[in-house]
């Protein structure tokens, strides 16, 4: 049950810590779902320097409020999905989530609408939550920085969560594939989703929002990173805060993949989903591997 104390827990602190979790609550639109962001921060904590590994692993294990979510993901593994596991808190609809970026493009001609971007997005919100990391001297905001961190590396690098395609049809964009209807087979989902759970290849979670075993994550993520190696130079480990890029690169994924062919009532073809699928696992791994990069450079 939720106390008093958890419902306003967000409402602490200085003013750099209530900016911090304006920028960082959840979205209803979601990234990776729990499996792809599980996927990514198992790559990454593989590749954490010792220093790095001990500082993470002393943060997470703090039980910070919400407490009862806090308590089902102090491992860095899970501790990725945590930005979507408190949803369940409608407290947290009072703020704008800020886990996506909404640049937009038309597909027919229709103007772009004014305020996209809004400049509150996620990659001012990884610069502001490592900001914390780098700096703070409270060790439950750093503590909630980092959840946020992994789970906002995952979510830059799924494709659809850069983009907001403008048409005649969604003149203020289709929330990145979210209003983009689609059938797999006999379900109706959209596309948004669709990518969220890796082109349906990814580790599936269990009802009301669970996640899948930490048995299923380790073979996926070998599967993302077999051929698509940490010593791809463009990769750019050595720039590891390069939030604006990783958007970019998601950003010409979307238009140029996940968006192809694509339109309401559409079934995804055989050759969509293997291209797809290609991409997808290219991207947790090179969430994975950025993570590691960030959080290696914030301690060496």
């Amino acid at each position: 049950m939720t106390n008093k104390n958890d419902r306003t827990w967000f409402q602490r602190g200085t003013a750099l810590g209530v900016v911090f979790l304006i920028l960082c609550t959840p979205s209803i639109s979601l990234g990776w779902g729990a499996g792809g962001h599980m996927m990514t921060a198992s790559i990454a904590f593989q590749r954490l320097n010792p220093r790095a590994r001990a500082q993470a692993q002393a943060l997470l294990a703090l039980y910070i409020k919400p407490a009862a979510i806090t308590a089902k993901s102090t491992d860095f593994v899970n501790a990725s999905h945590w930005a979507d596991d408190l949803r369940p808190f409608p407290e947290f609809d009072l703020f704008k989530p800020k886990h996506f970026i909404n640049q937009p493009f038309s597909m027919d001609g229709t103007p772009l609408p004014a305020g996209l971007p809004d400049p509150d997005n996620i990659v001012k919100a990884l610069g502001d939550n490592v900001e914390i990391l780098k700096t703070s001297t409270d060790r439950n905001a750093q503590a909630q920085a980092l959840r946020f961190i992994i789970h906002f590396v995952g979510d830059i690098h799924q494709p659809l969560h850069a983009v907001a395609r403008i048409d005649r049809d969604h003149p203020n964009g289709d929330q990145g594939g979210n209003l983009v209807k689609i059938k797999v087979g006999d379900k109706d989902t959209n596309l948004h989703s669709y990518w969220d759970g890796g082109i349906g290849d990814f580790p599936k979670g269990g009802p009301n929002y669970a996640p899948p075993p930490l048995s299923e994550i380790g073979p996926a993520a070998a599967k993302a990173m077999a051929g698509n190696p940490a010593t791809d130079p463009k990769l750019k480990l050595k720039a590891p805060f390069n939030y604006r890029g990783w958007a970019d690169e998601s950003f010409a994924l979307a238009k140029d993949v996940a968006y192809k062919g694509m339109m309401n009532g559409v079934e995804p073809s055989p050759a969509y989903n293997s291209k797809a699928l290609t991409v997808a696992r290219k991207r947790v791994a090179w969430g994975g591997y950025r993570l590691a990069a960030l959080l290696n450079a914030i301690w060496p």
